[in-house]
């Protein structure tokens, strides 16, 4: 396993030269913005598109029922890029192979210090599983969120620290964890928050107040709910 994409004529490996030979070619201010963004950015941006998604949610008009699926969809976006990255970690140690730099000269590497295992990669295990967790949530964002997603795999390819089929296999965790257990933390969460829902202090985080007085009784519990826009509609219950 160690030896994967070892050869510099197959395709993963041409791949790899193609996308961070741009890098090359890149003015250095371009390659700075690409590392910050690559290492640091998209990951606070995929938490800041959450918590707008978050936020968006409990301030519309909803049901106890309603609201709490709904927030129990978007507090299982973290929890399943936090679990996703602990399936990585033997993944890793099986799999055991080098970052590209370690094995190919002549790459670009924007940035120092890489010392663990490349397959899979853990940015985009975390981006991709963030967002099809939102999808489930909320399709607008969730479209969003992958788009991130996909943005962070190439610049991982382009900064030199992963290849491509790193960032594919860290794609296909992600979104599997996502949406496999998707239905098991909906069943464990919701109730949960349904019971913050109707507490003093922690109702806030489900729903607002606007959408407390208006939601009220709007909706037998249990029933499902048509939202009033498809690209609104929360996929979540």
């Amino acid at each position: 396993m160690a030896g994967l994409a070892a050869s510099g004529s197959n395709p993963d490996v041409d791949l790899l030269y193609d996308i961070n030979g741009l890098a090359k070619d890149a003015p250095h201010w371009l390659d700075r913005t690409v590392e910050f963004v690559g290492e640091y950015g998209l990951l606070l941006a995929m938490v800041l598109l959450v918590v707008w998604c978050w936020w968006t949610v409990r301030r519309r008009p909803a049901s106890a029922e309603e609201a709490a699926s709904s927030v129990a969809a978007l507090v299982w976006a973290p929890l399943a890029a936090g679990l996703a990255v602990l399936v990585n970690v033997p993944i890793r140690g099986f799999v055991e192979r080098p970052r590209p730099f370690l094995d190919h000269q002549g790459l670009e590497v924007l940035v120092s210090g890489k010392t663990d295992y490349s397959f899979v990669s853990d940015h985009a295990t975390i981006t991709m599983a963030m967002g099809v967790a939102l999808f489930v949530a909320n399709r607008k964002f969730g479209l969003v969120g992958i788009g991130l997603g996909l943005l962070e795999g190439f610049c991982r390819v382009y900064m030199g620290v992963h290849y491509p089929t790193d960032v594919v296999g860290g794609f296909a965790l992600g979104t599997a964890v996502a949406l496999l257990l998707s239905p098991v933390a909906s069943m464990l969460l919701t109730p949960v928050l349904k019971a913050a829902d109707a507490s003093g202090w922690a109702g806030w985080a489900v729903r607002g107040r606007s959408a407390r007085v208006d939601g009220q009784d709007a909706v037998v519990p249990g029933a499902r709910v048509e939202a009033a826009s498809v690209d609104e509609r929360d996929l979540a219950a």
